[in-house]
């Protein structure tokens, strides 16, 4: 999931535990239930998180709160979730599947390659720990591809005549 090469989006609700849980972290943009339960029990059963879930855990909640998680397998809300910065945000039962389809459809009619470009660049940050310097290397790199797009064209034409934008993915 983490290496998908688009924008990904999930909504949680219930249980978030196991491989549901993996492929949770893994995913860009996560909107839970405020009565998810999200955790990592596996210690009870003599088993332990997989699914790269370690190093996902450490990377959002610190080594502390992952290896506290892990060793009394806790459950955390969905609420402390989003707080501790596990997942984007949270939402009512009722309305998480709703806001998340909202976010797709928007994110689905943006400019993808600028979408991809900074989906590219945090995934670096993550894997490869990239330093300031080398991150904005990055960037500039990144933007002056995007500059030669029709999707750039259009945003900054869009601004300039204060309207939205029409992107066409290109």
């Amino acid at each position: 999931m983490a290496s998908f090469p688009a924008p990904t989006f999930a909504a949680a609700q219930g249980a978030c535990l196991g491989v549901g849980l993996g492929l949770l972290i893994a995913t860009d943009v996560v909107y839970v239930a405020d009565t998810a339960k999200i955790g990592s029990p596996f210690a009870a059963l003599g088993a332990l998180l997989d699914s790269g879930g370690h190093a996902l855990f450490a990377d959002r909640l610190g080594p502390h709160k992952t290896l506290d998680l892990i060793y009394t397998g806790r459950l955390m809300t969905g609420e402390e979730a989003v707080a501790s910065g596990l997942f984007s945000r949270v939402f009512p039962a009722d309305r998480v599947q709703e806001a998340a389809s909202t976010a797709v459809r928007a994110t689905a009619a943006g400019a993808t390659a600028a979408l991809l470009a900074s989906k590219t660049i945090v995934g670096r940050l993550r894997d490869e720990r990239m330093l300031l310097w080398e991150t904005m290397a990055r960037e500039a790199h990144a933007q002056a591809q995007l500059a030669q797009t029709a999707d750039y064209r259009e945003g900054f034409a869009a601004f300039q005549q204060k309207r939205p934008p029409v992107f066409r993915g290109h």
